[in-house]
């Protein structure tokens, strides 16, 4: 391994074409600089300073080594300021269904990031069971999910009003069976809805299944089949309520975290306000769950 203490010196001769000037230059006897080339030119096994030239110059082999020599001590330098810099060197993993991660919450995380340079977040969004899933096994530090009953130790927890819908365009009565625009398997909405036609005693099949909430509104709107939605999912889409069904129980949008200290506390209330804002309600905090 070439000395980058070495490469210095071959540098600072080089571009001196002294060696006095090249001591001063990195503030080193000019006995010290020699001994350091001399060191270099015994490890590669070449002479690298012409000291018969006048003034000194580089030989065909020093000329060689020393772009690899600048290159060397760049990247070195470079290697020090990554270092030195904490940007991104602890990380934040978060969870989310796919319609909370909308331009208010990615707001929130860029805000965050750039108060924060030293911390990363690594968003996931997914079905709610799955997140749900992989906080309890700790892959992430902070999850929101979607759930039909809050746990005891959610850190913020919101209604989400639910109906069913259909496209604004459709006409008359829906057939037996009712063609349905559902979720994958997993998805909450899915078996909710599955449930409720069932308790209508009604027969169905799933005429579209789509892979995220944007598909299945799409399928909605384009008049595939009904389907179980939240409200403030539906704002900017061809669809409207399928009254013959009349109300459906909220669901909750909570939110858990395993620490609630620091910057993470910081996101978690920033997270929040979102949420609240979103679906135009105020959450109830664990404090205030735990004296209902």
């Amino acid at each position: 391994m070439l000395d980058p203490r070495l490469l210095r010196s071959l540098i600072a001769i080089a571009d001196a074409r002294s060696f006095v000037h090249a001591a001063v230059r990195l503030n080193m006897t000019q006995s010290t600089i020699s001994q350091q080339l001399a060191r270099l030119e015994e490890t590669v096994g070449q002479i690298l300073i012409d000291r018969t030239a006048r003034p000194v110059a580089p030989t065909a082999e020093g000329e060689r080594l020393l772009g690899y020599a600048r290159r060397i001590l760049a990247l070195q330098q470079e290697a020090e300021a990554m270092l030195g810099d904490p940007a991104g060197t602890t990380s934040i993993r978060i969870g989310v269904p796919e319609d909370i991660v909308g331009a208010e919450m990615a707001k929130v995380f860029g805000d965050f990031a750039k108060r924060h340079r030293e911390i990363r977040l690594d968003v996931t969004a997914g079905l709610s069971r799955d997140l749900t899933r992989r906080y309890r096994s700790g892959e992430f530090d902070i999850v929101i999910v979607k759930e039909a009953e809050v746990g005891a130790d959610c850190r913020a927890t919101f209604p989400e009003p639910m109906a069913w819908f259909e496209s604004a365009k459709a006409q008359g009565k829906w057939p037996n069976p009712i063609p349905l625009v559902a979720f994958p398997l997993g998805g909450l909405y899915r078996e909710a809805m599955f449930e409720r036609i069932e308790h209508e005693q009604r027969r169905w099949y799933i005429a579209f299944s789509g892979s995220s909430l944007h598909n299945v509104l799409v399928g909605v709107e384009a008049g595939l089949g009904l389907s179980l939605l939240p409200r403030s999912a539906t704002v900017g889409y061809r669809v409207r309520p399928y009254s013959a069904f009349g109300t459906e129980p909220s669901m909750v949008i909570s939110l858990y975290a395993w620490e609630n200290a620091g910057p993470v506390s910081e996101l978690i209330e920033r997270m929040s306000t979102v949420l609240a804002a979103r679906l135009d309600k105020p959450g109830i905090s664990r404090r205030q769950k735990g004296r209902r």
